[in-house]
Formats: structure tokens, sequence, C-alpha cells
């Protein structure tokens, strides 16, 4: 099938004659033949029909010399719109998310490489001999490109039916330091979306739920409770996970547009849905949009433009999604949300649009979502309120900066380890036989023994080096990708404490706006009261943070020395063998 694409049509409307357009196929699209005989789809907006004696004052004519400059046009303005096209995808960004955090700005996540490439770069490709609950204990957000492009008719058009056209079976891990988090041929930088991008942000500041005369009582209620360790959100009585499995590639429009769709099957219902990663794209705007103020919410694997079929890709991006779906079933708030279950637990396309549209509409979004949480606490005063905020900017700014401390660090282990270091092993196991073959030329006899000792010995430095080589994939990387992780979370930080520095800035204001009877007293009560129910919020979400960074890192460290141990007895054995070769003078 071939694209009879109308691309000049960029410049002036354009009628094609000697063109026999039998069918409209859908989705915007015209079947035809052109002159040559030669049968594709046009963008039903590039076409006029005309009738067979018709003419047009833009008319290009019907000869074959005009068709073939405008199929010749055509090929050449395609590709500059693919390329123009292609790099509106790689925003380019590596700015620091924290570098504008007192001026409440959001900052850039950064792009991701290799792990050996360079600071901040990717992960290596995930070991798959790992322990059986790696992927509920770490996962792999990757840096966010923005939502998918096109309008609600589009994501109508592009629905994915639960059939598709051919299976994918997984294929062996690369042996690689890293298949790289997104592009890495076209070297696509990644950016975090600002959160005054969406409806719900765009209002003045926090004003929109400070100054509301009347909050509506919402019927999604978050509560917040008072624990051991300060306020916290309520757990639900049974946790969930949702298996990301079964990659299936489909397409349509007679081949033209392809996709990879997912199988995810919750495990407190086992009934599973289908989705492509659009869809997981939109869910991530949604869930941003709606709590980005009060939650940090990690970001999805790296949009990639070209190798997209690959298999090796298919398979780091399922696992990916896999570790980015567990992560939101962990968080109490997320879990439960209208929107997440939506996506998890619709029955039918028209379940699916309903549920959507509904998200799109929602309200309780931005600073409008403190409105729905209710602490079970009294009120803070504005200074217990003011330290509270200063103190987590305090501890993720901190921690932000050890864990691209150790990303630095351990990204330039990773390179030693797989390219000098094993150099030098082989170095020395390459000197070590070759003045084994020295000694064995003197003729003399009665150094067999030893010559063949220090053969063995030479050979071992070898196989020493290869285990160098492979040893970061066994345990440095899940501790770079855990890191890397945790640097995606706190990069949401800046503007969450922002967020809270606004509003702690408006309640200071009040008096003068009470003075000027811009506001009422009763105004001023419930700002604070509402200012206190956000510090109530951010507490309880340190709260969760917290528990997750105990356990994720006691866990990831945990991985990494008995590795390394393993690594290490697995080298002194060798060594041990190559030594018992050696007689004993």
């Amino acid at each position: 099938m071939v694209l009879l694409s109308c691309t000049a049509c960029v410049w002036s409307h354009w009628t094609l004659q000697g063109t026999d357009w039998s069918k409209d196929v859908g989705g915007g699209w015209l079947e035809g033949r052109n002159v040559k005989g030669e049968r594709g789809l046009v963008p039903t907006d590039y076409v006029e029909i005309l009738p067979s004696d018709g003419k047009d004052q833009f008319s290009c004519g019907n000869s074959v010399a005009d068709q073939a400059f405008l199929d010749s046009l055509s090929a050449s303005t395609t590709q500059a719109s693919s390329s123009a096209a292609s790099s509106n995808h790689q925003v380019g960004s590596g700015n620091d998310p924290w570098s504008a955090w007192s001026a409440s700005k959001s900052g850039n996540w950064e792009s991701s490489e290799g792990w050996g490439a360079k600071p901040d770069g990717a992960g290596a490709q995930r070991n798959t001999n790992t322990p059986d609950n790696w992927d509920t204990a770490f996962g792999h957000p990757q840096a966010y490109q923005g939502p998918a492009t096109g309008d609600d008719d589009d994501w109508d058009e592009d629905w994915d039916g639960p059939k598709s056209s051919s299976y994918f079976k997984d294929s062996e891990s690369a042996d690689a330091g890293g298949v790289q988090r997104g592009n890495s041929r076209a070297s696509a930088s990644s950016m975090k979306i600002p959160l005054n991008k969406f409806p719900g942000f765009a209002k003045p500041g926090t004003e929109q739920y400070l100054l509301a005369k009347q909050l509506a009582k919402p019927k999604e209620k978050i509560p917040i409770i008072v624990g051991d360790y300060g306020p916290m959100w309520v757990y639900p009585t049974s946790t969930f996970d949702c298996v990301v499995a079964d990659p299936r590639k489909g397409s349509k429009m007679y081949g033209l547009k392809s996709y990879i769709e997912y199988q995810l099957t919750p495990t407190n219902t086992n009934r599973s849905v289908n989705h492509r990663y659009k869809h997981f794209d939109w869910l991530y705007e949604r869930l941003l949009v709606k709590f980005g103020s009060a939650i940090p919410i990690p970001s999805l694997p790296d949009k990639q433009v070209t190798g997209r079929f690959e298999e090796e890709f298919i398979k780091m991006r399922m696992e990916r999604l896999q570790a980015w779906m567990t992560r939101m079933c962990r968080h109490p708030v997320i879990s439960e949300s209208e929107v997440f279950q939506q996506f998890l637990n619709f029955r039918d396309e028209k379940e699916w649009k309903t549920g959507k549209r509904k998200a799109e509409r929602d309200e309780l979004a931005g600073v409008m979502i403190f409105s729905t949480m209710e602490p079970e606490a009294p009120d803070l005063d504005l200074v217990e309120i003011e330290q509270k905020c200063e103190a987590v900017g305090k501890f993720t700014k901190a921690m932000d900066d050890g864990v691209k401390e150790l990303l630095t660090v351990g990204q330039e282990h990773w390179k030693r380890c797989t390219g000098p270091l094993p150099k030098e092993y082989q170095k020395i196991g390459k000197a070590l036989q070759s003045l084994a073959t020295v000694f064995s030329s003197s003729g003399y006899q009665g150094e067999t023994d030893l010559n063949d000792a220090i053969t063995e010995a030479g050979k071992t430095y070898e196989e020493i080096a290869s285990l160098v080589a492979e040893q970061p994939k066994k345990d440095l990387h899940f501790l770079m990708e855990c890191n890397h992780e945790y640097k995606g979370f706190l990069g949401c930080f800046p503007d969450i404490i922002g967020t809270h520095k606004g509003a702690i800035e408006k309640v200071k204001e009040s008096d003068k706006l009470v003075a000027t009877s811009k506001i009422t007293p009763q105004d001023k009560q419930n700002m604070v009261k509402r200012v206190s129910t956000m510090s109530y919020a951010l507490q309880a979400e340190m709260n969760h943070f917290h528990s997750n960074r105990i356990y994720d890192y006691n866990s990831v460290i945990r991985l990494y020395l008995e590795q390394q141990v393993q690594f290490y007895e697995t080298i002194a054995e060798k060594l041990r063998q190559a030594l018992s070769r050696f007689p004993v003078m």
C-alpha cells in the first residue's frame, strides 16, 4: 500500500484531478489511485474531489508531469515533517528542579543514556536473576516528555480493542551496561511537566482554595489520621498490585499505524484490561493534574521515536511500566482514586470513554484536591506549619544532593568496572601466560608443573576480568535504579513545597487584606484552617515517603552487599584454586 500524501497542501488548497478516489476508509483518510496506478491513503483534509469535467482555480491539472512533481514534493516534505514532529517529542532539558526552588518553579527531569555513560545517565538493563519481590520493591520510573498530542477525537479513534494482530514473545535481556532509557541514538532528552500547564494549576496560586467562600462537600473524602509517627494517610485494609504482561503488536489503517498494547491484571480482581503506552501517558497526566500539588507522581519510562517495536525495548518498557504501576498501587490515595480504579477496571470501550471524559472534567484537581482532605486533628498554628514545610524542604533538598552524588560515584565505578579494570586483569593474565611460554622455551627439565601453574594463574585472571565486567549488572545496577527512581520523586518536591509556601505567604498577608476590607475576619480564619489542612497532607505524604524510602534502601543495599560478598568469594575461590596448582618448595 502506497501513501499518496498531498503534502503540497501546506501552502494552499490543492485539487488532484486524474486520481480515482474509491472510498472513505474512516479516521480522516481516503483510499485512492493516482494516474500511475498506485493505490494508497490520503488525508481527507488534503483532498478536494471535483467532477470529472470540473475545473478549479487552484487545480494542479491532471498531467503525468504535474502528478510526478507532486509525488516527489510529497515525499520530501513528508520526510521533513516527520523529522520536525520527531524533534517536537524530544524536548531538551538538563536543568536541576531544585535550582529554582525558591521561586517555586518546576524544574526539568534529566535524561539518561547509560549508567556508565555520564553523570545522571541511564540504568543498565535489569538482570533477570533477581529476587522474586524485586518488582514490588523497586521501580524504574523514567523521565517524562509530555502528554500525547491530539484532541479528544483522536483519542477516540485510537482506541485499542481487546484483539491484537500478533503475539510478542519475550527475549533474553540485552548484554550491555544499559538498555537505554529512551532512544540514545536520537539523544532524546526529557522534560517534567510544569504543574501550571493544566486547568487546576492555572488559577492565581492557592487563592482558589484558600479564599473559596464555601467548599462543597466532596463525595471523595481523603481522611488524614494521626499515627505513631504523626499524620498519615489511611491505608486500605487490603492491598493489591497490577501485573503488566503479554505485550502485543497491533495495527490499524491498513498497517500504516502500529502500536504495542499491554495486558494489565489487578491482583484483587484477576480481570485483565489492555492499554497502550499513550493510555499510561494519559493516566500520568490525570494523576499529575489531580494530585500533583500534594503527592509526588513518579514519571513514566521515556518515549521513543525509533526502535519502538524492537523486542529489547518492548521488554524494557514493559518492566518499567510494571514498576510504575506497582508504585502507584502502593500509594493509599492514588490506588483508591476513581481515575486509577477506572483505568484498571473498565469493562468496554464505552465505559472507558465515559470514565476518561469524567476524569478530564474533574474540578477537584490542583490545589482543590486539599478540599477533599479531612485531618482528624486540631488545626496547627502558622509558625508550626511553616516549620514543618521548611523541614520537608530541607530534607528533600539534602536527599536530592545525596542521591545525585551516589549516582555520580556509581556511574564512575560502573565505567571503571566495565572498561579499564577488566582490561587490567586481562593484561595481568596475558603477561603471566607469556611468562610461562618463555619459561617453557628454556628446555630445562623439571619446571613443567610451575609453567602449567603460571599458565592457569593467567587464565584465572582473565576469568576474573569477565566477572568484574559483568558484576555491575548484578548489584550496582539495582542500587543505581533505586537512586534514579528517588531522584525522580525528589524532583517533584520543589513544586509541592512551592505550593505550600505560597499558601503560607497568603495567610501572612491576610491581616492587611482584613484591614483593607478585602476579606473578612472569618475569611482569615478559614485560610488558617485550610493551610493547616495542607500541612497535614504534606506531613502524611512525607510519612508515606519515609516508610517506602526505608524499606527500599534497606532492600537494595542489602542486595548490593550480598552480591558483592558473593562476587569476592567467587574471586577468592578461583585464586585459591590457582594457588593450589603451584608446587610447594
